[in-house]
């Protein structure tokens, strides 16, 4: 009966526990939701501003190479002759019909008391027509670097820019390019087809250039829209650069009837245009994107929300399972314990032999007999002798606690060491150091394992003045290489692979198992490995 009690109360502190977090989770989904639409609101709006500057750009850039084309033309005049204009502006034509925008390249000369730009021969040039009859709706473009207009001939509308050069006294010479806005329109539609926005231009009259239907382009914007003057004058944006300034407002799409749009516009102006660039994003894009975020997150805190409930009525037998794992890992870290303490075991031994090392009485001995010599015969080079003597036993007597030491504090400790043994032995041993890759220099290596390598080729080889020792070493980028000439003495000893078992045993240490000892071309070679 008590055994059913608990186990009666444990349950239903599950279910009061699964209802409370349930609890939170709806309210979490309610603030959540609404701060995440908050923020999807924001992200899609910056998403139609970014949209908007992209489409500005666009149109900007391809305006700014109608502009920079009559610098072609004039290139081509200014690089010519009379006789090859022909030929020239022929080939440039030829080139156009491969372009996305065909531009009619032409020129005409004209007596300068007689004939205009607007006199039907020349505009028959203009148009690449035989004869020109009628035409309508010339507007002519004031006040700019590059002169142009619109001309209006059968219901086509053509943007015509142009420049006019002196040839003699009497004569001139007019020349341009002309470009027929049905073409314009359609390159705009091509080149961001992708587009979830529309854009048109219209010049400083409100003419309007390019407009996604066609039967716009040539109408005044102002007839058609909604836009009222006081919308290419003002600007909704702060900015002290007035190349920044745009205006964006809510309106109703002339486009598609009954449809709200978010409106920018803003000024374009280049050397044969001024007037303004329209973007227009329909709101039910953004509306549609905001939607189904909301879609989304609801989702995504409902799956949320069974789960938990899910994890709850698993509660009772996952935590049987937990014990279980409980006691797997601490055997398992019983295990790793026992591991860690043969290796420290193993680490100890290292330590202590190489405490044998450093406390050698036969390396003391030899310094103290060679010192003993030297005080006799030269006492300069006696108190030399001690004070290396003194520096490699400072050196000795505080080993370093991970037992590795950087190669330059080592190279030194080992030009001391051997400053001692070339007073023992003078000119029967040469010692040589040849640092090949300085950056080698701040890496690591076993603590005295230079020390070890080098003892170990004088103790075990002849050195005479009529055989001397020679001992390299060569500091390479992944590794120091020790050789030493091979002249082995005759009483070896059976501890003579002592040192080099004991290196090993030091790299293995190390995790490292690349040290290397083997003869060559009678040579002795130690290969340590930079740690």
């Amino acid at each position: 009966m008590s055994i059913r009690l608990q186990y009666t109360l444990s349950k239903k502190s599950i279910y009061v526990i699964a209802l409370f977090v349930s609890l939170i989770v709806i309210i979490a989904l309610i603030i959540l939701s609404y701060l995440i639409n908050n923020e999807s609101q924001k992200t899609n709006e910056d998403f139609v501003r970014k949209g908007f500057f992209r489409k500005y750009e666009a149109i900007e850039h391809e305006f700014k190479n109608i502009e920079e084309y009559q610098s072609v033309l004039q290139n081509v005049i200014n690089r010519s002759n009379k006789n090859n204009y022909a030929d020239h502006f022929s080939i440039l034509n030829d080139l156009n019909l491969n372009r996305k925008l065909i531009r009619d390249n032409w020129y005409t000369f004209y007596q300068s008391d007689k004939e205009k730009i607007t006199d039907k021969n020349i505009l028959s040039k203009v148009l690449h027509k035989p004869t020109i009859k009628d035409f309508k709706n010339i507007y002519l473009v004031k006040n700019q670097q590059i002169n142009n207009f619109l001309i209006n001939y059968n219901d086509t509308l053509y943007w015509v820019n142009y420049d006019t050069v002196k040839v003699s006294e009497t004569e001139n010479l007019f020349y341009g390019s002309t470009i027929n806005l049905y073409d314009l329109y359609r390159f705009f539609i091509d080149i961001d087809i992708n587009a979830t926005n529309y854009a048109y231009i219209f010049n400083k009259d409100g003419i309007c250039l390019t407009h996604p239907n066609e039967k716009f382009i040539g109408k005044n914007v102002f007839d058609f829209t909604d836009i009222k003057a006081n919308d290419t004058i003002t600007s909704t944006i702060v900015t002290r650069f007035p190349q920044d300034k745009y205006t964006e407002n809510e309106a109703s799409s002339e486009f598609i009837e009954n449809t709200n749009i978010k409106r920018f516009i803003k000024p374009l102006k280049t050397k044969n245009f001024d007037g303004y660039v329209v973007v227009n994003h329909l709101d039910l894009i953004i509306n549609e994107n905001v939607a189904r975020i909301k879609f989304y997150i609801t989702f995504i805190f409902l799956a949320t929300f069974l789960l938990i409930i899910f994890i709850f009525l698993l509660f009772n037998k996952l935590t049987t399972k937990a014990y279980k794992e409980k006691e797997e890992i601490n055997d398992e870290k019983n295990r790793l314990i026992v591991e860690n303490e043969k290796i420290n075991n193993v680490n100890t031994l290292n330590q202590l032999q190489q405490l044998k090392n450093q406390i050698n009485p036969h390396f003391l001995f030899n310094s103290l007999n060679s010192l003993y010599m030297l005080i006799g015969l030269n006492k300069e080079n006696a108190q030399k002798f001690t004070m290396n003597l003194s520096k490699i036993y400072r050196y000795l007597i505080v080993p370093p606690k991970e037992n590795t030491v950087i190669v330059e504090k080592e190279l030194a400790f080992i030009q001391q060491y051997m400053e001692l043994q070339e007073s023992r032995f003078s000119e029967e041993l040469i010692f040589k150091l040849i640092i090949e890759d300085e950056q080698s220099l701040a890496k690591k290596i076993p603590y005295l394992a230079l020390q070890i390598v080098v003892e170990n080729a004088i103790k075990h080889n002849i050195a005479t003045i009529d055989e001397p020792l020679t001992i390299q070493i060569f500091v390479k980028t992944k590794a120091i290489v020790v050789r030493n000439t091979l002249q082995l003495k005759n009483n070896r000893t059976d501890n003579e692979n002592f040192g080099l078992n004991y290196m090993q045993q030091m790299y293995q240490y190390h995790q490292n198992n690349e040290f290397k000892a083997y003869i060559k071309n009678d040579e002795f070679i130690c290969v340590l490995p930079l740690l």
